[in-house]
């Protein structure tokens, strides 16, 4: 694979010098990987970036707090940032290009078109975050277009993302495969997250029932459970048992429709949000059944 020499990390934030340096790429005949990132690297995205380095020629990170997915009373002020350590993890993952680019690069004074997606947008995340997924396909498209990436990675810790990105290409006929990664975790079980900076030590101890309810629900149904009320029961029971735990939903849903299930049946995805203090944490595992 020619991707396979030293590459050169550049970073820049102008769209044209994206679209310049990918048309070089493309006419040497490279493939593109793209790994869309809020920036604040972790383990977890560098999973995403090393997949992409050994699956493309070239790979392009986005690194960009997307201001249009965060609601009026969200964390877009306050999202932890750090370019100068995100450019170091990119570089030693090998990732060829970072696209870091100021909010008025990407959107317009006068903005006015948006990707809007119906059903499998709507429950979960977006029941309790209206408008979120409206911005997440808004400035997904965008950087498909930017990019023209071959592959694009996205990590199932926001597994309502994941199928969301999905439905929006398959709708929309976008000529780009999709690629699932799986959640990191830490040693003990939390998922990797850039929101949990914000978590203090003692907020950092109860945020691990998280992970301690999807591995009792998942072995539940590794076990031969089937009844969606029964398992989501215990696993709440789970969480409500930390006093610091707070749930936003705990659902099981169509890993692919996000429509609810009454039983675990096919590809099923059990996800869950939960306040932790003040910080709002994602978690889920996804099974065929």
């Amino acid at each position: 694979m020619e991707g396979s020499m030293v590459i050169i990390m550049e970073i820049t934030g102008s769209i044209n010098e994206v679209r310049k340096q990918v048309k070089e790429w493309r006419r040497q005949g490279f493939t593109v990987g793209l790994v869309p990132t809020m920036g604040y690297l972790h383990e977890g995205h560098k999973s995403l970036i090393d997949r992409a380095v050994a699956e493309n020629d070239r790979v392009v990170v986005s690194d960009f707090v997307n201001p249009i997915q965060f609601g009026v009373n969200e964390d877009l002020a306050t999202y932890p940032r750090d370019i100068e350590k995100d450019k170091r993890l990119c570089e030693q993952a090998g990732a060829a290009l970072v696209f870091h680019p100021e909010a008025e690069e990407m959107y317009a004074p006068d903005f006015s078109t948006y990707v809007e997606m119906k059903k499998v947008s709507e429950g979960l995340c977006g029941r309790t975050r209206p408008g979120h997924f409206r911005g997440v396909c808004t400035v997904v498209c965008k950087l498909f277009h930017i990019v023209m990436p071959d592959r694009a990675y996205f990590g199932q810790k926001d597994a309502q993302q994941l199928a969301v990105i999905r439905r929006m290409v398959r709708d929309l006929n976008l000529d780009i495969q999709i690629v699932g990664c799986p959640i990191i975790r830490e040693e003990d079980g939390l998922a990797k997250s850039s929101r949990n900076t914000y978590l203090n030590e003692e907020e950092r101890k109860a945020a691990r029932v998280l992970s301690r309810a999807v591995y009792h629900g998942e072995s539940m149904i590794k076990e031969g459970e089937r009844d969606a009320d029964t398992i989501l029961s215990q696993m709440r029971r789970i969480i409500e048992a930390e006093p610091l735990a707070r749930i936003d939903y705990v659902e099981m849903v169509d890993a692919d429709s996000i429509e609810p299930l009454t039983k675990a049946e096919g590809r099923v995805l059990t996800a869950m949000a939960v306040y932790i203090g003040s910080t709002r944490l994602i978690d889920n595992f996804i099974v065929e059944v």
